[in-house]
């Protein structure tokens, strides 16, 4: 019985390993992402009311219309430069989903530079992919898409922005070098 008991347990523990194992989608990532969320909410970045910047032209990964907020951000006791991109669906005409934004809005990414040494390769930035209301997505494999996101020759985030441009990991400019 004992040993029934332990095989249980191992194959409970090793079986969940991969879904906590990563570099990403552990309970710690899920609870700052929620964290981040909040701190959005209450700046009016997020949700109902959020302040929209200048849409542009989009691309299949994020959305066919997207706009994007960023700059200096407190979150947890931490500073960093947060950056934010809603990504829009919808037919291929920024008027007809500013029109309308919550209608089309699909999805929240965002980008938080975490204080040097969260995660040195590749920038310390901490990535996240919200639903529009705030709840942290997950990929196919059921791993949730907030912490160090992906990776070189992998995909996800940190796959796709280390090919950004410059060495800062964001494809709009290189004010954001690695630390």
């Amino acid at each position: 019985m004992l040993k029934k008991l332990f095989t249980l347990g191992t194959v409970v523990v090793l079986g969940s390993f991969p879904l906590y194992a990563g570099k990403f989608g552990n309970p710690d990532d899920v609870e700052f992402a929620r964290t981040v969320w909040q701190a959005m909410t209450k700046a009016s970045l997020v949700g109902e009311g959020a302040f929209v910047s200048q849409p542009y032209k989009g691309f299949p990964l994020h959305g066919i219309v997207l706009d994007t907020v960023e700059g200096e951000f407190s979150v947890a006791n931490q500073e960093g430069i947060l950056i934010i991109k809603r990504n829009y669906g919808g037919e291929k005409e920024t008027k007809q989903v500013m029109e309308n934004p919550a209608k089309y809005l699909k999805a929240v990414t965002i980008m938080f530079r975490k204080q040097p040494g969260y995660d040195p390769g590749n920038g310390d930035w901490f990535y996240v992919k919200y639903s529009p209301h705030g709840k942290v997505l997950k990929n196919p494999k059921g791993v949730s898409l907030a912490g160090r996101a992906g990776a070189p020759g992998v995909g996800g985030c940190i796959g796709c922005h280390i090919g950004a441009p410059g060495k800062g990991f964001v494809f709009r400019h290189d004010r954001y070098p690695k630390q």
